[in-house]
């Protein structure tokens, strides 16, 4: 795997999405249908490894579009989102709408970098789940952050991410007619997904939110 692409955003795609829009659609009759209905759109990577971090913290336990106005007043603090502007900016995350303890978070995550107590450098190469280890040391980033990581990121293409509320949502509205799912549930439905469960996951997604986010 190459080195990680340092930039706001690229959009270039996943060298492993097509292949796997095929394979899924050979496999399972609902990605049949649904992977047409949204064309040339692909994975986006965010690149630049803390501002994606950053805005994952952002995003637990709210909404795609809380998450995105908080994300927007923590750029007018932080504009180049950088781990020496953070710790700069201090108290200030507070006025972006930030809670005390996601601001807490923001701050320890640039610590670690600044510091260097993380390996970003070497993320391309490391395996998922080792890559997984290294970021849930960091306060505030749990599992499913580490993942959505590894998807929006470094662009991994077999991560099922069974914490998150709306891959288990597109697997209910999808496959059970809107009845609640629980993991084993969304465990057994992605068994025929692999090596590609993270694009299975982006496409049900899309289902619900058919624009394109990032986390």
């Amino acid at each position: 795997m190459g080195k990680l692409i340092v930039a706001e955003e690229t959009r270039i795609l996943p060298p492993y999405w097509e292949e796997a829009k095929v394979e899924l659609m050979k496999r399972d009759r609902i990605l049949r249908k649904l992977i047409p209905q949204f064309g040339d759109l692909h994975l986006v990577s965010r690149g630049e490894p803390f501002s994606t971090l950053a805005r994952s913290i952002i995003g637990q336990q709210i909404s795609v579009k809380a998450a995105d106005s908080v994300w927007q007043r923590f750029l007018e603090v932080c504009p180049k989102c950088t781990p020496a502007q953070v710790l700069r900016a201090g108290e200030k995350l507070s006025t972006c709408g930030l809670s005390k303890r996601k601001a807490e978070y923001i701050l320890d995550l640039a610590d670690h970098f600044k510091a260097k107590r993380v390996n970003c450098d070497k993320w391309a190469d490391m395996d998922d789940e080792d890559v997984i280890a290294e970021l849930i040391q960091i306060r505030g980033i749990g599992r499913w952050t580490a993942e959505m990581f590894l998807i929006f990121n470094l662009l991994r293409p077999n991560i099922l991410p069974l914490d998150d509320a709306g891959l288990l949502a597109g697997i209910s509205h999808n496959y059970f007619s809107g009845e609640p799912v629980s993991r084993s549930d969304a465990r057994e439905v992605a068994a025929n997904w692999e090596p590609y469960r993270t694009v299975a996951t982006w496409y049900l997604w899309r289902s619900l939110e058919p624009v394109p986010v990032a986390y």
